[in-house]
């Protein structure tokens, strides 16, 4: 077992893995920019580094200075949670040339499935149900265009390295095609230095369900059931829910042994999830693979009592999984708290706490990095918060949520918090009816006039 751990990350994700490291005995060193040296992360750490100024580029994403961290205070292994370097193949090699554990795939797993198009033809090769569209990097526009006809409109524009939502166009009507060509093209090259395309039939009216897995170095694998992360917005996760209630035990039981195909097919080894879009008439298509632990893991977590960060870290250091498949035996909603003005089209609000009173109680879970008098950066991703509630029965779920969102009070900057309590008492969201779309629909109630 590793002696050290060195986590590559940054704020809940990185305070998250410290704690398992503490529980299972394992020594702990974060690193942080200079705008993050007041976090909690730093403070509960065993040893802290700093890797350089605020920006992402010269800190987080600075891998020289990762790695000297890593060798000054000698850790033997590297978490890099999710985000920054999680997926970043040529770090993961990096870790392995300097005898280092990189706690996360191969830097070969990480190229496969890192590319959407590349994944989408292994995943066709294993046999799993992919969405209709091309076979791998459309060359032209001429191509782009056949290929829609051929497939039929409306089609999905999809940049090949993309991610969040970034190079990604869809398109009804052919007249409409090549401006959505040229757009995606030029928002992906200046996102990803990359503007190679591929492109998928648009599934109307889908859920986007995907099934954590867990793979060991015997080749080995299993499912750990689905999380519904449909209430999205721009392609950004909003809330997230296990099980889903548009789920059936055969849907379940189909998509779980295509996740698990997909991951022993590619002899994946750790965490990972395989995503899928499933139509109105719960046809399922492979979507993406993520090769790392997942922002929404805590819901799987509650519903199978299960720790995912240990299962990471046994599976790095070799100790072969159980192989057996989860089913959820209780219900779990997570609402991502974001320091985002909910009223003003989500516009990033950071700035100090001045006021903040946690929820509690039975079933409630909060996994954060922020205090009162914690000062949020502008530097990085808004969210500061996952609150996560856990019940018997999914309303139980939802009434929890009401409530612990009623007791969650931040002050000082603006939260998602009033956009997930009008969300959890919208008609359509209790009965479990809703798609990817909704959020193209609902338009918030204005706030109430403070007295």
């Amino acid at each position: 077992m590793f002696k050290k751990i060195l986590i590559a990350n940054r704020g809940e994700i990185a305070l998250r893995i410290i704690r398992t490291c503490r529980e299972m005995g394992i020594k702990t060193v974060a690193v942080y920019s200079k705008a993050d040296e007041e976090s909690l992360h730093v403070r509960f750490a065993d040893e802290a580094v700093c890797i350089g100024p605020p920006p992402s580029s010269e800190s987080y994403l600075k891998i020289s200075n990762i790695i000297a961290a890593a060798e000054i205070t000698n850790a033997d292994a590297i978490h890099p949670g999710y985000g920054f370097l999680a997926e970043n193949a040529r770090f993961s090699k990096i870790c392995e040339e300097h005898n280092i554990k990189f706690i996360g795939a191969s830097p070969e797993m990480i190229e496969r499935m890192g590319d959407k198009a590349s994944a989408k033809a292994t995943m066709k090769e294993a046999g799993v149900p992919c969405v209709p569209g091309s076979e791998g990097v459309i060359p032209d526009f001429e191509t782009c265009k056949k290929l829609a006809k051929e497939t039929g409109y409306p089609v999905m524009l999809k940049a090949s390295a993309g991610g969040g939502g970034k190079g990604m166009r869809a398109v009804w009507k052919e007249e409409n095609l090549e401006d959505a060509w040229e757009s995606a093209r030029q928002e992906s090259k200046a996102a990803f230095g990359n503007n190679d395309m591929y492109m998928e039939k648009l599934i109307e009216e889908p859920r986007h369900i995907e099934i954590q897995v867990v793979g060991d170095s015997t080749g080995k694998a299993c499912h750990l059931s689905e999380r519904d992360c449909s209430i999205q917005r721009r392609h950004q996760k909003l809330t997230e829910e296990t099980p889903s209630p548009f789920m059936t035990k055969k849907l379940r039981n189909d998509m779980g042994l295509a996740a698990v195909k997909a991951a022993e097919f590619i002899k994946y080894e750790g965490a990972g999830t395989v995503e899928f879009l499933v139509d109105k008439h719960r046809n399922f298509y492979f979507m993406e693979m993520n090769t790392r632990i997942q922002v929404e893991h805590p819901i799987t977590e509650q519903v199978i009592d299960f720790d995912l960060i240990r299962e990471q870290i046994l599976v790095a250091a070799g100790v072969p999984i159980s192989g057996k498949h989860y089913t959820p035996n209780l219900h779990s909603i997570e609402c991502r708290i974001n320091a985002e003005d909910p009223y003003n089209d989500f516009r990033p609000s950071p700035g100090k706490i001045t006021v903040l009173h946690a929820p509690g109680g039975h079933g409630v879970r909060l996994d954060t990095h922020v205090y009162a008098g914690y000062t949020i950066p502008p530097n990085y991703d808004s969210m500061i918060a996952k609150l996560i509630t856990t019940a018997q029965t999914r309303d139980e779920a939802i009434n929890k949520m009401k409530r612990a969102l009623d007791e969650f009070v931040i002050e000082g900057v603006k939260t998602t918090i009033p956009f997930h309590r009008q969300l959890m008492d919208h008609p359509d969201y209790v009965a479990g009816n809703y798609t990817t779309a909704f959020m193209n629909t609902w338009k918030m109630n204005e706030p109430e006039e403070e007295e």
